[in-house]
């Protein structure tokens, strides 16, 4: 057990690393090479969109076996020469962000359903916040020595240490091939419609922040550096509730699910109101352990009592939320960014909110 912690919380650090430069840096590298927020915009849609696409070939065509993930993490690793050679050129850039997507994005369910699985939720949130770590350390580290170099050399290497630790996940997972066929061909999202359309909107809600937060906090005077400590701080608290996480998801998912989706439209709401105010902007920031801590675990522990089939249900959650939802959101805010930005996002998380609530009704 031991082993099997060390392993699936040294993967979550570095995924997360990954992410941490991707969602924080990079919107800066881009705008530094002339990229326009529309640009921008689309380049964070990529990934998302292929999220999205993925798990379709897997309800129908293909089985989610270890070899098809070992060539996905080979995939990842791929990527790597391709965002150094692209970086500069916006269309190569988004051809080299369509291979990174499909590969980046098909890792994490199998690792977060084998942590799931093996772990339980006494140990997962534990082993969860390891990611959490990874991403404010890179905050912290990345915002003294940034340049557009180095944030290249983080990826890289962040990517093939997650890559080797999710090789040596994999052939610890004994329950990767139980799934049977007639449990994939059950699978339907019509079932529970309602649930599945607060998905996308909350993800679509977040486009906002995960594209262009770094960016419309220096825009209202607030330093690189200033927001590099938002960022953790925000972490930190996300940390404290996967800390404390096995006490909080025994109470009723869908309420716990409720409340994260109403908090993040009141968060959103905040940004908007109050842009100039580096207090309000850490008391947003302190939402995100339920907008994201508290949601993605009560989300994914929900989809596990209503799909026999785990993994599949945990690769459309990613799909249909953070992809095509963060898709949408990501070209969303591309295009209306400025001052109404983050009331749009409110608005679209409270859309989220009433779908929930639509479906607890008879």
């Amino acid at each position: 057990m031991i082993q099997r912690f060390f392993n699936t919380s040294a993967f979550f650090f570095f995924y997360f690393s990954i992410v941490g430069v991707w969602v924080i840096f990079l919107p800066k590298m881009l705008q530094n090479m002339d990229y326009t927020p529309a640009q921008i915009g689309i380049i964070f849609s990529i990934p998302p969109l292929m999220r999205f696409l993925t798990p379709f070939f897997f309800l129908k065509l293909f089985d989610l076996t270890k070899n098809v993930l070992h060539i996905t993490l080979v995939m990842m690793v791929l990527a790597i020469p391709l965002l150094y050679l692209t970086i500069d050129n916006f269309y190569l850039f988004s051809l080299s962000n369509i291979f990174f997507g499909i590969s980046f994005g098909l890792v994490l369910p199998y690792m977060e359903t084998y942590a799931l699985s093996v772990l339980k939720k006494e140990l997962y949130g534990k082993s969860r916040l390891w990611g959490s770590i990874g991403f404010a350390l890179i905050a912290l580290v990345l915002a003294q020595i940034f340049d557009n170099k180095i944030g290249l050399h983080f990826i890289a290497v962040s990517i093939v240490l997650s890559a080797i630790f999710a090789y040596i996940i994999s052939l610890d997972d004994v329950h990767f091939n139980k799934e049977s066929d007639t449990q994939r061909s059950s699978f339907s999202i019509s079932s529970q419609a309602y649930l599945w359309i607060s998905i996308f909107l909350m993800q679509v809600s977040f486009g906002a922040f995960y594209s262009f937060f770094t960016i419309y906090e220096t825009q209202h005077g607030i330093s690189l550096q200033q927001v590099s400590y938002l960022w953790t701080f925000g972490v930190l608290c996300e940390i404290v509730l996967f800390y404390f996480l096995a006490h909080i998801i025994k109470l009723d998912l869908l309420k716990l699910i409720k409340f994260s989706v109403f908090i993040t439209a009141i968060r959103w709401l905040m940004l908007f109101a109050f842009p100039t105010s580096l207090l309000i902007s850490y008391i947003s920031q302190s939402f995100h352990a339920f907008s994201f801590a508290l949601y993605h675990t009560a989300v994914l522990s929900y989809l596990y009592t209503l799909y026999k089939d785990k993994k599949l249900s945990a690769q459309f959650y990613y799909g249909f939320g953070f992809g095509l939802g963060g898709f949408a959101g990501s070209l969303l805010a591309g295009a209306v960014y400025g001052e109404y930005l983050f009331l749009i996002s409110a608005i679209i998380a409270f859309l989220a909110f009433l779908s929930l609530c639509r479906k607890s009704l008879p």
